[in-house]
């Protein structure tokens, strides 16, 4: 066998930075083929992190070559080295092994003249640094499935047969009960993923199925990997699954076109605890009937299961019948939007890390609350706020006060003039969040189940319409204008004693203004 048969592809030359030789005779990857792979797993990074988030960090990665079964990555200066090894770099793999299977290690290095114009402005506008000696430290793979530690290199198993490749999804090691902050809007949330994390079986939490749901960035995969950190630390770490619903229909498929379903099976329902993220998302008919058995034979035999999706069990058109009541079945929960002393309290957290990270890093209370009064989103964008605000700091050394942070996340801010709302569209959101009918709401029924979306529906119309109280009594089948005044003032008076109504109808206005 030749002598370049595992060394990296060498980079042609400094006009073609991002070109990699042919495919070689021994079938190793091309340019195309490696290009088309960052593509897609790009892609993937801009829906899952958003656009700011991406533009941030990840506009400057290149793939440069592939040796043997990992792939090298070079960034423009050693800052995103550094942040992309610490916090993106397990998901980059993840998303890399989706596409290619025989890929164990993502390794980044800061680019130098080998790989571009020396001097050239890399994506902060520095110039580009060349890595120091020996700055590229390799990590050891981990004995077991997910437990990729952050940095340089991301490691995974190498690949076998169906039993040998790790089933897992990787875990993020900042994922853990510890990091999480707890508010109202997840306390009964992250009390069930704490009684999972810590009970030896079903028989001690009371419900074999957990099922978390909420809107996109509020932490149910935080909650799904801490579980998972904390229950391998106390059981046997192999009887511990966590997978991402993707992950579960990509290694079902990739069984049976091994001829290996049923080792595939075994495993599934041989563990002590299994957790699966973003349910939404799995498809398919025999997937899904596979899924459903797998879910039977674990409750049957006293196992726990923990799911997660962005909408209850009930409102998962894409699963059968069979497979919505199963998950119904056990303990559904709600994870409600961030409030803003929860929002407060997640930045303060985020502070004391980066201080950790950068020692002289200022950050005030005022800036603090300037942010989380400005980006009410959810967490992800919670974080790409603080992200740019830092990032600022430490690339250009300007003080961190308020100006600066408005300007550093003017487009995360959303515009303060609402859009025009019709009262038929707020009907249609409270009624189908509330699971009942516009008809209903606007009936002469008075049962509490709809006279309490009824109120809320006419306090939405008031405050995010121009409509008078008798114009909205007649769009609410013919009412008096005193029902609606009093209708409003009551759910006034409900917001200011109950903190989770508050939050449920600011949820309600978002969506409405959406």
């Amino acid at each position: 066998m030749r002598d370049n048969d595992n060394q990296a592809r060498s980079v042609k030359g400094p006009a073609t930075a991002n070109a990699l030789t042919n495919e070689d005779e021994d079938g190793t990857e091309d340019e195309n083929e490696l290009a088309a792979h960052w593509q897609r797993v790009k892609s993937r990074l801009r829906v899952e992190l958003g656009e700011d988030v991406y533009s941030s960090w990840f506009a400057g990665v290149t793939p440069e070559a592939m040796s043997g079964k990992t792939v090298h990555l070079s960034v423009p200066t050693r800052f995103l080295k550094s942040w992309i090894g610490s916090h993106y770099l397990e998901r980059m793999l993840a998303l890399w092994q989706e596409q290619d299977a025989r890929v164990v290690r993502l390794e980044l290095s800061v680019r130098g003249p080998a790989f571009g114009r020396a001097g050239a402005k890399g994506a902060w506008g520095r110039a580009s640094e060349a890595p120091a000696a020996g700055s590229t430290a390799e990590q050891t793979a981990s004995p077991r499935p997910g437990y990729g530690a952050p940095g340089t290199i991301a490691t995974f198993p190498p690949a076998g047969d169906g039993r040998e490749r790790a089933l897992g999804s990787p875990l993020d090691p900042r994922h853990s009960f510890d990091s999480f902050i707890v508010g109202a809007s997840n306390q009964l949330a992250h009390a069930a993923a704490s009684q999972v994390a810590t009970s030896d079986s079903a028989e001690g939490t009371g419900f074999n199925i957990l099922f978390m749901h909420g809107a996109v960035g509020l932490g149910k995969t935080h909650l799904l990997q801490a579980t998972a950190w904390e229950s391998r630390r106390r059981r046997q770490p192999d009887r511990i699954l966590y997978l991402t619903a993707e992950r579960f229909m990509y290694r079902f498929v990739a069984a049976l076109k091994a001829q290996d379903a049923l080792g595939f099976k075994d495993h599934l329902r041989g563990i002590d605890l299994l957790l699966i993220d973003d349910m939404q998302f799995l498809q398919g008919k025999s997937i899904q009937q596979e899924f459903c058995h797998t879910l039977n034979a674990l409750m049957e035999s006293g196992r726990q299961v923990v799911v997660a999706a962005d909408r209850p069990p009930a409102e998962l058109d894409s699963l059968d019948d069979r497979m919505r009541s199963r998950l119904s079945a056990g303990l559904v929960v709600d994870i409600r939007p961030l409030g803003r002393s929860l929002r407060l309290a997640i930045l303060r957290a985020k502070r004391e890390a980066a201080a950790r990270r950068f020692p002289t890093l200022q950050i005030s209370d005022s800036v603090l609350e300037y942010v989380a009064d400005q980006v009410i989103g959810n967490g992800r964008e919670l974080e790409g706020a603080f992200t740019r605000i830092v990032a600022h700091n430490q690339l250009t050394n300007s003080e961190i006060t308020v100006e600066m942070a408005e300007r550093a996340i003017r487009d995360l801010v959303r515009t303060a003039e609402p859009r025009r709302v019709r009262i038929e569209h707020i009907q249609k959101v409270v009624a189908k969040h509330f699971n009942v009918s516009r008809q209903d709401i606007v009936s002469s029924r008075r049962n509490r189940s709809i006279v309490r979306p009824r109120q809320i529906s006419m306090y939405l119309a008031k405050t995010l319409t121009d409509r008078s109280f008798p114009e909205i009594g007649r769009r609410f089948g013919g009412r008096d204008h005193t029902t609606v005044l009093h209708a409003v003032r009551k759910i006034e008076g409900l917001i200011k004693e109950d903190r989770l109504l508050a939050e449920e109808v600011e949820l309600l206005k978002r969506m409405v203004e959406e």
